[in-house]
């Protein structure tokens, strides 16, 4: 068994897209829209699916606003340097909620960013 995706839920899907492909340089992998359902799937990754786990970015065309929950928590990013990181999506637009330093406990440097509905990532950095 293995991991293959996380599914989201998304209120505009080309402002999804922008925000994983622009600012967290992911790749789309593919899309396809089902009109008979009036839903488009469109998967991102940094690798293709074969290689490793992806996000799925489902877009219903009749919903424009989810409500997260308390049950989600985030999706974690390993990064080279997450203070660096920070920068590049702060720079391209994005919101950094949290920025680089050691996790609260421990040592380990982590930072947070949110997408353009709210869901959080984790930046979570090498250590060397």
């Amino acid at each position: 068994m293995r991991l293959l995706h996380t599914m989201l839920r998304v209120s505009n899907l080309e402002r999804s897209l922008e925000f994983y492909t622009d600012v967290l340089d992911m790749r789309v992998l593919r899309r396809k829209d089902y009109p008979d359902g009036r839903f488009t799937l469109a998967f991102v990754g940094y690798q293709d699916e074969s290689e490793g786990a992806v996000l799925e970015l489902t877009h219903n065309w009749d919903t424009d606003h989810y409500e997260l929950g308390t049950a989600y928590g985030h999706i974690a990013v390993e990064v080279d340097d997450a203070a660096v990181a920070c920068a590049r999506v702060a720079e391209r637009g994005g919101k950094v909620t949290r920025p680089a330093g050691p996790m609260k406990h421990g040592t380990t440097v982590i930072a947070f960013v949110e997408d353009p509905d709210g869901y959080k990532i984790e930046f979570i950095q090498k250590k060397l």
